[in-house]
């Protein structure tokens, strides 16, 4: 279950990517000249889109990707080049009309399920792999634990996905964002140290099946950003460890001490387990009935 933290802010994004931002997102995600900034945003975005596809397998025939915040589609292309059934997803609507056009030129035969929603919705299905590229660096370190854990339990294979790292430059355009009158502001980015996400992902249950594989960094001017690899290593459950059975004692009268500590006279053997009929017997249980 989504957190009210996680609701408010994907309400701000979805205002923020399809109204305020959408034309500035639609030109930086195409080769249309931009400024200085925005062009090293750009090649950054573009490392680290390769730096993602490379952590999945080169054919990715039937297998099942969801690109998590998929925007204009760039990263679902290259993956349905690959074979990939591809669902991609965004709280955006525009970018998602956009990234349709976009695919129909690009593609061809391939085609990509594209959905206008949250990203965290269950009746998406299951996935082989899981891309969220972006999409969580504007969530609390809470938030993206959680987010992580809900895709994780429908995810066969890995969850790979970029954060925030916590530096002193990125640590103060975040305290210096908050000085903008709100109207004004893009939804903050929020830091998170290594560590500190590796630790809440091993205190996470429902990440118990999952271990941190590769990371890398992408510094390129103004993007920053830190991919991180979660590769399923089990399948686990809430408890696996199956309960003991209680022991039952042995009885030591009867038919079943008669057999199973034989005297050594014969007769004796007999006429125990004639006693044990005419006490535990059919003969007892039509008398009980009868009665």
């Amino acid at each position: 279950m989504t957190s009210t933290s996680y609701a408010s802010r994907r309400s701000q994004l979805t205002t923020y990517f399809d109204r305020t931002a959408v034309e500035a997102w639609a030109r930086l995600t195409t080769d249309a000249p931009v400024s200085k900034i925005r062009a090293t945003v750009r090649a950054g975005r573009d490392a680290m889109r390769a730096n993602l596809l490379s952590w999945l397998p080169d054919d990715l025939t039937g297998r099942r990707i969801l690109d998590a915040g998929c925007g204009t589609g760039a990263l679902s292309v290259e993956a349905a080049r690959r074979g990939a059934e591809v669902v991609a997803i965004d709280v955006s609507p525009t970018l998602v009309g956009l990234a349709r056009e976009r695919s129909a030129e690009l593609l061809g035969g391939h085609r990509i399920d594209f959905r206008v929603g949250d990203m965290l919705d269950p009746w998406l299905g299951r996935f082989d792999h899981v891309v969220a590229m972006d999409s969580l660096i504007h969530y609390s370190a809470g938030d993206i634990v959680r987010a992580l854990a809900e895709l994780g339990l429908r995810t066969d294979g890995s969850l790979v996905f970029t954060v925030a790292p916590r530096t002193a430059l990125l640590t103060l355009m975040h305290a210096a964002g908050r000085l903008f009158p709100r109207g004004d502001r893009a939804p903050a980015i929020v830091p998170i140290t290594e560590g500190g996400l590796r630790r809440r992902i091993g205190r996470e249950a429902a990440l118990a099946g999952f271990a941190v594989g590769r990371t890398q960094r992408v510094n390129s001017g103004f993007y920053l950003s830190n991919a991180v690899e979660l590769k399923r290593v089990s399948v686990s459950f809430p408890s696996s460890k199956p309960r003991p059975h209680p022991e039952v004692p042995q009885r030591s009268g009867g038919l079943e001490g008669a057999l199973q500590n034989p005297p050594s006279n014969l007769d004796a053997s007999f006429e125990a387990a004639v006693r044990h009929l005419g006490m535990s017997g059919p003969g007892r249980m039509d008398a009980e009935t009868r009665a």
